[in-house]
């Protein structure tokens, strides 16, 4: 038998098993933060999706001799699976949308319509990302074009959603989809490179803190509906 036929039929190692599983689960994820009426449920999926990049991020340190991974997965638990969902709720305790408190806001599309549109776009992203053929131990390929398709369902997620928190824990997922990209392709970066991911991240939680204080403060509500009404 040819060689190469069995190297081709082998199971693949445990990083890229392992990079494979965690990026579609993080991928399911993602459907279920679009399917959750309460911020609540929103932030805890984010913070499980967040988990899991930290998870990866060790199994990567393990299999490929980067210490400097661990330091990475220990900050990025921290603030993304600590501090982050614990602000958001903190912000979403004060203030309560017009319908009901921690219901978030209704969809732009009706949910049937707004998950078939995700999965599209899911669709798209997978393949648009796979057709860029990087693969190797470095890259899993597969895991690579599902953080291609995280990236457009995050998308998706801000677009649908009429309240600020929602399109918030949208962004903070598309950070994630892009951590997971960044892990498969050039986990070893210096440290400094990769913990920039991180301050960005927590510029953005500033950011739509303020923007969720004062959206609330002068609308009551977290809706976005209305601002389709502003004119220049």
């Amino acid at each position: 038998m040819d060689p190469g036929l069995i190297g081709a039929a082998q199971a693949p190692g445990v990083y890229e098993g392992a990079a494979n599983v965690i990026a579609a689960v993080m991928l399911l994820i993602e459907f279920g933060m679009l399917r959750q009426a309460l911020f609540r449920d929103q932030v805890r999926l984010y913070a499980a999706q967040s988990a899991l990049i930290s998870v990866l991020a060790v199994v990567i340190a393990a299999a490929r001799n980067l210490p400097d991974l661990y330091v990475l997965a220990a900050l990025s638990a921290a603030l993304k699976v600590v501090a982050v969902p614990l602000l958001l709720r903190r912000l979403l305790g004060a203030p309560a949308s017009e319908d009901a408190p921690g219901v978030a806001g209704s969809y732009t599309l009706n949910p049937a319509s707004a998950v078939l549109a995700c999965i599209a776009l899911a669709a798209f992203g997978f393949f648009a990302f796979g057709a860029f053929h990087i693969s190797g131990s470095a890259a899993p390929a597969l895991a690579l074009a599902i953080a291609g398709a995280m990236v457009f369902v995050a998308f998706g997620l801000m677009i649908v959603r009429r309240d600020v928190a929602s399109q918030a824990v949208g962004f903070f997922s598309l950070e994630n989809a892009i951590s997971l990209a960044a892990l498969v392709v050039a986990a070893g970066l210096p440290l400094i490179l990769e913990t920039a991911f991180l301050f960005d991240l927590l510029v953005a939680v500033v950011v739509f803190g303020m923007l969720i204080r004062a959206h609330h403060s002068r609308a009551e509500s977290l809706s976005t509906a209305d601002l389709t009404r502003l004119k220049g």
